[in-house]
């Protein structure tokens, strides 16, 4: 049974870590390898290289969304995307455990997982409702 005093809690949790990832994976895409070398990657990839700025727009505006509780249910769907394209374009090759050379699937099929989950889950606690609130700065109570 899913005690619906904590549950709030455990979505903001849950939306905090997704959106902090999100941000941390952008900033090694910008401030390590750079928005050049990773649309460089993104080609030797067979990708189009342009396709890295659209992914580190969409990552920082999924991490900045998932943590203020903008549209979570959509935003964690619609970030759902990235990871899978992870998974398919580099790290599926690389075997199933993500300490193997290039890293594995395992990491990034738990953070679709976890995405997934959020979506299932809502905003929970503290989220700024959207649009109405989001745009008045109200914060949504615990219940």
């Amino acid at each position: 049974m899913i005690d619906s005093r904590t549950a709030p809690y455990a979505a903001l949790l849950l939306r905090l870590t997704l959106g902090g990832l999100f941000l941390v994976h952008a900033s090694l895409k910008l401030f390590v390898f750079t928005p050049a070398g990773t649309a460089k990657f993104f080609g030797s990839l067979g990708l189009p290289p342009e396709l890295a700025y659209v992914v580190m727009t969409a990552e920082v505006l999924a991490g900045v969304a998932l943590i203020l509780g903008i549209f979570t249910r959509w935003v964690a769907l619609a970030a759902t995307p990235i990871l899978l394209g992870a998974i398919v374009t580099v790290h599926g090759a690389a075997g199933f455990f993500f300490n193997n050379p290039h890293g594995g699937w395992e990491y990034p099929a738990f953070w679709t997982i976890a995405l997934l989950v959020q979506s299932l889950l809502g905003d929970g606690a503290y989220a700024l409702r959207a649009p109405r609130a989001a745009l008045a700065g109200e914060l949504r109570s615990a219940h």
